[in-house]
Protein backbone atom coordinates (compact mmCIF):
# COMPACT_ATOMS: atom_id res chain seq x y z
CA UNK A 1 0.00 0.00 0.00
CA UNK A 2 2.45 2.58 0.87
CA UNK A 3 4.53 2.09 -2.06
CA UNK A 4 1.75 2.32 -4.30
CA UNK A 5 0.75 5.87 -2.80
CA UNK A 6 4.47 6.58 -3.10
CA UNK A 7 4.58 5.89 -6.79
CA UNK A 8 1.22 7.76 -7.07
CA UNK A 9 2.62 10.80 -5.49
CA UNK A 10 5.89 10.61 -7.75
CA UNK A 11 3.73 10.75 -11.04
CA UNK A 12 1.90 13.51 -9.70
CA UNK A 13 4.68 15.72 -8.51
CA UNK A 14 6.78 15.06 -11.53
CA UNK A 15 4.38 17.29 -13.86
CA UNK A 16 2.78 19.30 -11.25
CA UNK A 17 6.51 20.51 -10.23
CA UNK A 18 8.05 20.60 -14.13
CA UNK A 19 4.85 23.24 -14.46
CA UNK A 20 5.43 25.17 -11.62
CA UNK A 21 9.21 25.41 -12.10
CA UNK A 22 8.64 26.59 -15.54
CA UNK A 23 6.06 29.26 -14.49
CA UNK A 24 8.87 31.04 -12.40
CA UNK A 25 11.10 30.31 -15.17
CA UNK A 26 8.71 32.69 -17.17
CA UNK A 27 7.76 34.57 -15.09
CA UNK A 28 9.10 37.47 -15.48
CA UNK A 29 10.15 37.51 -19.01
CA UNK A 30 6.41 37.62 -20.68
CA UNK A 31 5.84 40.43 -22.57
CA UNK A 32 2.28 38.48 -23.35
CA UNK A 33 0.46 41.49 -21.57
CA UNK A 34 1.52 43.81 -24.66
CA UNK A 35 0.60 41.47 -27.30
CA UNK A 36 -2.54 41.85 -29.69
CA UNK A 37 -4.39 39.03 -28.86
CA UNK A 38 -7.11 37.31 -30.99
CA UNK A 39 -11.00 36.36 -30.09
CA UNK A 40 -11.27 33.60 -27.23
CA UNK A 41 -8.57 34.88 -25.45
CA UNK A 42 -8.97 33.86 -21.25
CA UNK A 43 -7.52 36.35 -19.15
CA UNK A 44 -4.09 35.76 -17.87
CA UNK A 45 -5.38 33.73 -14.46
CA UNK A 46 -7.05 31.03 -16.91
CA UNK A 47 -3.78 29.42 -17.54
CA UNK A 48 -1.95 28.50 -14.49
CA UNK A 49 -5.53 27.11 -13.05
CA UNK A 50 -5.56 24.97 -16.66
CA UNK A 51 -1.87 23.87 -16.82
CA UNK A 52 -2.33 22.24 -12.92
CA UNK A 53 -5.68 20.72 -13.98
CA UNK A 54 -4.05 19.17 -17.02
CA UNK A 55 -0.86 18.61 -15.08
CA UNK A 56 -2.74 16.69 -12.23
CA UNK A 57 -4.63 14.27 -14.94
CA UNK A 58 -0.97 14.14 -16.41
CA UNK A 59 0.01 12.42 -13.59
CA UNK A 60 -2.86 10.77 -12.49
CA UNK A 61 -2.74 9.49 -16.24
CA UNK A 62 1.16 8.49 -15.87
CA UNK A 63 0.26 6.60 -12.94
CA UNK A 64 -2.38 4.31 -14.15
CA UNK A 65 0.12 3.23 -17.22
CA UNK A 66 3.25 2.46 -14.69
CA UNK A 67 0.77 0.18 -12.53
CA UNK A 68 -0.34 -1.51 -15.78
CA UNK A 69 1.90 -4.55 -16.70
CA UNK A 70 1.54 -4.18 -20.08
CA UNK A 71 4.29 -4.89 -23.16
CA UNK A 72 4.43 -1.55 -24.41
CA UNK A 73 4.44 0.52 -21.27
CA UNK A 74 8.23 1.09 -21.34
CA UNK A 75 7.36 3.00 -24.83
CA UNK A 76 4.37 4.60 -23.39
CA UNK A 77 6.65 6.26 -20.25
CA UNK A 78 9.35 7.05 -22.55
CA UNK A 79 6.36 8.86 -25.11
CA UNK A 80 4.95 10.49 -21.63
CA UNK A 81 8.69 11.79 -20.94
CA UNK A 82 9.36 12.91 -24.41
CA UNK A 83 5.98 15.08 -24.33
CA UNK A 84 6.51 16.55 -20.97
CA UNK A 85 9.87 17.87 -22.39
CA UNK A 86 8.30 19.22 -25.36
CA UNK A 87 5.56 20.64 -23.04
CA UNK A 88 8.23 22.55 -20.64
CA UNK A 89 10.17 23.62 -23.63
CA UNK A 90 7.53 25.23 -25.49
CA UNK A 91 7.19 28.04 -22.98
CA UNK A 92 10.80 28.72 -23.08
CA UNK A 93 10.57 29.14 -26.67
CA UNK A 94 7.22 31.71 -26.16
CA UNK A 95 8.09 33.39 -23.11
CA UNK A 96 11.72 33.70 -22.98
CA UNK A 97 12.75 33.39 -26.25
CA UNK A 98 9.78 35.31 -28.11
CA UNK A 99 10.41 33.05 -31.05
CA UNK A 100 6.83 32.28 -31.57
CA UNK A 101 7.08 31.01 -35.20
CA UNK A 102 9.66 28.04 -33.68
CA UNK A 103 7.26 27.66 -30.52
CA UNK A 104 4.33 26.72 -33.29
CA UNK A 105 6.04 24.31 -34.60
CA UNK A 106 7.45 22.93 -31.28
CA UNK A 107 3.70 23.11 -30.45
CA UNK A 108 2.82 21.57 -33.83
CA UNK A 109 5.51 18.11 -32.94
CA UNK A 110 4.23 18.04 -29.02
CA UNK A 111 -0.01 17.85 -30.74
CA UNK A 112 1.46 14.64 -32.71
CA UNK A 113 3.84 13.34 -29.65
CA UNK A 114 0.29 13.72 -27.70
CA UNK A 115 -2.11 12.04 -29.88
CA UNK A 116 0.59 8.92 -30.36
CA UNK A 117 0.86 9.22 -26.66
CA UNK A 118 -2.67 9.18 -26.19
CA UNK A 119 -2.95 6.37 -28.58
CA UNK A 120 -0.69 4.20 -26.83
CA UNK A 121 -1.83 4.73 -23.45
CA UNK A 122 -5.59 3.78 -24.37
CA UNK A 123 -4.41 0.35 -25.57
CA UNK A 124 -2.31 -0.18 -22.29
CA UNK A 125 -5.33 1.80 -19.93
CA UNK A 126 -8.10 3.59 -21.44
CA UNK A 127 -8.66 5.53 -18.41
CA UNK A 128 -4.70 6.34 -18.83
CA UNK A 129 -5.85 7.73 -22.26
CA UNK A 130 -8.86 9.47 -21.88
CA UNK A 131 -7.55 11.22 -19.37
CA UNK A 132 -4.99 12.61 -21.81
CA UNK A 133 -7.81 14.38 -23.94
CA UNK A 134 -8.37 17.70 -22.00
CA UNK A 135 -4.70 17.91 -22.48
CA UNK A 136 -4.72 17.60 -26.03
CA UNK A 137 -8.36 20.06 -26.68
CA UNK A 138 -5.95 22.88 -24.93
CA UNK A 139 -2.92 22.48 -27.06
CA UNK A 140 -5.40 22.59 -30.13
CA UNK A 141 -6.65 25.69 -28.26
CA UNK A 142 -3.09 26.94 -27.38
CA UNK A 143 -1.93 26.20 -31.41
CA UNK A 144 -5.09 28.38 -32.11
CA UNK A 145 -3.79 31.00 -30.24
CA UNK A 146 0.06 31.11 -30.89
CA UNK A 147 -1.43 31.36 -34.12
CA UNK A 148 -2.96 34.30 -34.30
CA UNK A 149 -0.21 36.44 -32.23
CA UNK A 150 1.81 35.12 -35.04
CA UNK A 151 -0.57 37.24 -37.53
CA UNK A 152 -1.77 39.79 -35.13
CA UNK A 153 2.05 40.89 -34.00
Amino acid sequence: MKQTAKQFLICLIIPVVGGILIGFFINGASTYQTLQKPPLSPPSIVFPIVWTILYVLMGISSYLICKTYHRNRKQAIVLYFGQLLLNFLWPILFFVCKNYFLALILLFILIYTVIKMIFLFYQINKRAGVLQLPYLLWLFFASYLNMAIIFLN
